[in-house]
Formats: structure tokens, C-alpha cells, sequence
């Protein structure tokens, strides 16, 4: 099964890093939010994918082929161009994506997420595949996920998450401050986390480079109960704002980083 990956947004709450690069190569622990999503995967034993690039796609390209990040006994890169490159750089870091296959797509600069997904469709062929955003770290069950998938037979499962607190809550006896408590996870609900299980038919939804898939496309599988939601209680985090990034390399620093079964 591919594993599809956006990866070509602006980022522009996130400017001070993205001016020079795209935001999935962004880095944390130096390595970009890339690396982890991919290595992730890799661990549930999901290795071919296929990533969406535009906004300088081009530092993810040189990445691809020049990092020793990437190292492996046996790496095959497809580009957009249709060149095929078979890396076999020595190992350097304790890990390896032997075995592994990496498409590298040009979907436009100004295509939106839904234009992205389609444009990957001819890569992905008429096959099940996964599909996640290139800006997002979670401790989602991904056996657990497709298990749910196959189990209801709907065209997609979108993973829902409860978003991390951003603010503490005040406590207050009367007009008197009594005290200081973090705001409770779940408090805003559920939204969408990602991490998609979709079948080929979800293509079909998408008309073209404008569609947003958070729109237009979810909202017609949800009216036609072709959308279903898997909940996830553990560990989510997008990159969004600086804010997030500090929070996401403070729990990499720390040893604890949820989203690191690798080690």
C-alpha cells in the first residue's frame, strides 16, 4: 500500500522557517518533520510512497538525493520528470530505508490539497492507500486504522483527534482568583487529524487543481456516508505556528517524543 504525503504548501504561519524551505522540511532534532512521518510509517511497514511537492519542492528533491539522512543499502527515487535513480549510499545513522520506494511528484505551486491528491492519482493507481499531511506527528495505531477501515468497507476514514491545549484555564471562586489549571484535552471537541485510510474511488470527488479536499470532497462523502471517523486518544501535534515546532523539538529533546517507536 502507497502512502501519499502533501508536502507542497507555502506555510506562511510558519514563515520564519519556511522562507528557505518548504514546511515539511522543517527540522526536528535535525531532521525534517519529513524524516519522522516517513520513518513512522516505515514502522508499521507502509515504505512506498508518493510525495506531493510545490512550494520549493526542490530542497526535497536534493534531500532525497544527497542526504546521508537517507541512508540505505537500496533506496529507489522516481522523479516527476520520470527518471528513476537506485541510491545505495553507505549507512550512516543506525537505520536504513532498504527496500523502500520514494516518488517525488510536482503537483503546482498554487494547486490546492485537494488538486494535490488528484494529481498523484496516475502514481497511486486504482489501489487502497494512505494519505497524511507533511506537517502532522501522532502516535496513531496505523495497523489499528486500516483494521477499521477494512471492517466498515466505506471509501474513507479520516483519523479525528482532540487538539492539544493551548491555554490554561483560570479558576475562579467568585470574583477571587483561586488558582491555575491546564485546559482539559478534548475541551474543543474533535477535528480532523489526518492520517486517511482512502480507497481509489475517493478520486472521484476531486474536480480539479482549485478543490479543497477539507471541503468540497469530505463534505460530500460525509452526506453520502462514505466518511467515517477513527478516534484516536493518544498523541497529536501539527506544525502550524512556531509555537508548535518549539513544543514538537522540546519532546524530541527530552527523549519522550511520543511518535519515536524506532528507538
Amino acid at each position: 500500500m502507497k502512502v501519499a504525503i502533501l508536502a507542497g504548501g507555502h506555510g506562511t504561519r510558519l514563515a520564519e522557517e519556511t522562507a528557505l524551505k518548504p514546511k515539511p522540511m522543517v527540522e526536528i532534532g535535525g531532521r525534517p518533520i519529513l524524516w519522522h512521518i516517513m520513518r513512522y510509517y516505515a514502522c508499521f511497514g507502509h515504505r512506498n510512497f508518493v510525495v506531493a511537492l510545490g512550494y520549493k519542492g526542490d530542497v526535497i528533491r536534493r534531500y532525497a538525493t544527497e542526504q546521508a539522512s537517507f541512508a540505505g543499502r537500496h533506496l529507489r527515487i522516481t522523479f516527476d520528470t520520470g527518471e528513476v535513480r537506485s541510491e545505495t549510499p553507505p549507512e550512516t545513522d543506525g537505520w536504513s530505508m532498504d527496500g523502500w520506494t520514494l516518488e517525488l511528484r510536482e503537483t503546482g505551486l498554487t494547486t490546492n490539497t485537494g488538486g494535490r491528491i488528484r494529481r498523484l492519482q496516475q502514481a497511486i493507481g486504482r489501489n487502497r492507500f494512505m494519505l497524511t499531511w507533511g506537517d502532522g506527528l501522532s502516535n496513531v495505531d496505523l495497523h489499528a486504522l486500516l483494521a477499521f477501515h477494512v471492517a466498515h468497507g466505506r471509501l474513507l476514514t479520516m483519523t479525528v483527534v482532540h487538539p492539544p491545549s493551548r491555554f490554561g484555564h483560570v479558576v475562579l471562586d467568585g470574583d477571587r482568583i483561586a488558582g491555575f489549571e491546564e485546559k482539559p484535552e478534548g475541551a474543543e471537541g474533535w477535528i480532523n487529524g489526518a492520517f486517511f485510510v482512502c480507497e481509489p474511488g475517493v478520486f472521484d470527488y476531486i474536480e480539479g487543481d482549485a478543490t479543497q479536499f477539507e471541503r468540497e470532497p469530505l463534505e460530500a462523502l460525509a452526506r453520502e456516508g462514505q466518511l467515517m471517523a477513527y478516534r484516536h486518544h493518544g498523541f497529536w501535534q501539527c506544525m502550524d505556528t512556531v509555537r508548535d515546532h518549539a513544543v514538537l523539538e522540546a519532546l524530541w529533546q527530552s527523549g519522550k517524543a511520543p511518535w519515536n517507536i524506532w528507538n
